[in-house]
């Protein structure tokens, strides 16, 4: 989500889910190991030891990792239903990847 228009804290907010704790918790281990190896380093994490809503914070991007029950609880998308949503896909990733 483009978050720019809607929040000065951070520019996007990128939302993902798993079908388990487990699963929650691998999403987290390589969404940190992959940034880690272009040099970031989150500045805050929160919900690592329940593993239910994970959130990592990059400053300029923030990563939401649900479960499915709580992202259909929480229902992120509609609460910032005014900013925009930014699809992401194979060939996002191989660019981000290269920079």
């Amino acid at each position: 989500m483009d978050m720019r228009e809607v929040m000065v804290l951070t520019d996007y907010f990128v939302i993902c889910s798993g079908r388990t704790d487990r699963q929650v918790g691998s999403i987290r281990e390589a969404v940190e190991e992959r940034l880690a190896a272009m040099g970031r380093k989150p500045a805050r994490r929160e919900g690592e030891r329940h593993r239910r809503w994970v959130l990592l914070d990059y400053v300029d991007v923030v990563v939401h990792i649900f479960r499915e029950e709580e992202r259909a609880y929480y229902e992120i998308e509609r609460l910032w239903k005014d900013a925009p949503l930014v699809q992401w896909g194979e060939e996002d990733s191989k660019a981000a990847t290269s920079s």
